[in-house]
């Protein structure tokens, strides 16, 4: 790997110094490292991954071979978070076929659908085991496969922790399951089996990307390793935004997993670094900006995934040594999920308890905590950072994604763009539990159809919604600002947003 930029000369060297002493005790699994609770022990082993992982060959050599065998082809990976974002890049760095469903969204639902459902395969990641959106894609899969008249049992491999309420089900009911290390956290799992085995079942030669971290961790155990440089940089050289930019990078994708990883790590305690995912260098509003290719960033990290990976998870530790918090917890995660199941307990009695809004016409209505009509006025919001929260198809409503770069030109502020609920599982923390300056602009929609979810009270677009609503009121409770701008038909309604955005 090389590492370059302007701001290494900025290094503080009492910081180098502190990060330099406390590597080793990383490496070596000491706990104390970090303010922590009860969990962390049994979060460290991502740092022998590089090697450990190695046991898994042999049983992803024959998952792959029964696979071919099968003529199973097309792969669609259901996973939230650390269990789809590393698999999404590295089927994009080898430029592999695979369909990533992280969403409850019914469109993107019936669009991850294979063309041939005789030749799919359908992973089912989670760590937990409990996962609502992954157990819920599970349940429609089944009913899928079924109705084809083809055996789940099949066509469903699952990956997820031993003894999870998934695994025990999943291996009474004849499912091929592939266990990952429990001792080790889902957006540090990458080099784990829920990295591996979407990335063996399409093709990828795993053994080079454990080769590369391998080779790399020998050096980030040491005093010289490089990702010191990088954390000293990150904690001192910003006070919270990291930009950034995967323009010309061999691997399409990595800022968004280092975005989960930095984002959920560090946002907790009132503090944190906030990753901007931009689309060039230009568009960086403030803070440092990051790229992985040689370019005007003020840092370059030029290695490959398998380097990358083990790379961001050392800076990660060390971050969060520097910032005293825990790495591997996310307080305000497991608080989104609990808004969310009040909700759809609710729903029988009552539905759902959604508010006047403040403005309505034939594309759009807005609900606010702010009492104002439009998004302009809210851009006038006094903050260090806006989130458009978009609720809606990752694919075929991709044209959202637009707005991002308008907001931030408009309000010449930094701003992030999250799928939900998929970012519920990465910036979702940050928002919550870091620095409490950003708002929030949450985009909900009608959608064209909708899907009953096997063995529950509620379809997926009831679902959504109440993933929506619930990060709402997390958001409302913290008293910062808010708006909600539901679509009526999504198409009209997002090309109206991006031209009254490029007019004002």
């Amino acid at each position: 790997m090389k590492l370059s930029g302007q701001i290494l000369a900025n290094i503080d060297p009492e910081i180098s110094r502190q990060l330099r002493e406390i590597t080793p005790k990383v490496a070596k699994k000491d706990v104390n490292v970090w303010v922590t609770d009860n969990e962390t022990a049994n979060r460290l082993n991502w740092i022998d991954l590089p090697t450990k992982s190695r046991d898994l060959l042999p049983e992803l050599d024959a998952l792959s071979a029964w696979a071919r065998s099968n003529g199973l082809t097309q792969i669609v990976l259901c996973g939230m978070g650390g269990s789809s974002l590393a698999p999404e890049v590295i089927a994009s760095t080898y430029k592999k076929l695979l369909t990533t469903l992280d969403s409850t969204d019914p469109d993107q639902i019936l669009n991850s659908i294979p063309s041939d459902l005789s030749k799919a395969l359908v992973v089912v990641g989670s760590k937990s085991g409990t996962t609502i959106e992954t157990l819920s894609q599970f349940e429609f899969y089944i009913n899928i496969f079924k109705e084809a008249d083809l055996n789940p049992i099949e066509h469903i491999v699952i990956v997820t922790d031993p003894g999870t309420p998934l695994d025990i089900r999943a291996r009474k009911e004849g499912y091929k399951v592939v266990n990952a290390d429990p001792n080790v956290g889902g957006r540090f799992s990458a080099l784990s089996a829920f990295g591996l085995v979407p990335a063996a079942l399409i093709g990828v030669d795993i053994s080079l990307l454990l080769d590369d971290a391998e080779k790399l961790s020998l050096i980030l155990s040491s005093k010289e390793s490089p990702a010191i440089e990088i954390a000293a940089c990150l904690y001192s050289l910003t006070e919270q935004i990291i930009n950034f930019c995967d323009k010309g990078s061999a691997a399409p994708g990595l800022s968004n997993w280092i975005e989960q990883l930095i984002a959920e790590s560090t946002g907790k305690n009132l503090t944190g670094r906030l990753p901007v995912v931009i689309e060039e260098v230009e568009s960086a509003i403030s803070g440092i900006t990051v790229g992985f290719t040689p370019g005007e960033y003020d840092l370059v990290i030029e290695a490959t995934l398998g380097e990358q990976f083990i790379l961001w998870e050392w800076v990660t530790a060390l971050l969060c040594y520097l910032l005293k918090v825990d790495p591997f917890n996310q307080p305000n995660v497991t608080e989104a999920k609990d808004r969310t199941s009040a909700i759809l307990l609710s729903l029988k009695s009552k539905g759902f308890d959604t508010p006047t809004p403040t403005y309505e016409d034939s594309d759009y209505l807005i609900y606010s905590n702010q009492q104002i009509n439009n998004i302009p006025d809210f851009l006038k919001s006094n903050v260090t950072y806006f989130a458009v929260l978009a609720y809606l198809a990752r694919g075929s409503d991709d044209e959202i994604y637009k707005i991002r770069k308008l907001i931030a030109a408009k309000s010449k502020t930094a701003t992030t763009f999250g799928w939900g609920p998929r970012y519920l599982h990465s910036t979702g923390q940050f928002h919550k539990g870091g620095q409490q300056n950003g708002a929030f602009i949450v985009i909900t929609g009608d959608s064209g159809s909708d899907i009953e979810i096997p063995n529950k009270d509620y379809t997926f677009s009831q679902l959504i919604m109440a993933q929506a609503l619930a990060d709402i009121e997390s958001i409302s409770e913290r008293n910062l600002p808010v708006i909600r701008i539901h679509l009526k038909n999504r198409k009209k309604a997002i090309a109206r947003l991006i031209s009254d955005l490029e007019k004002n």
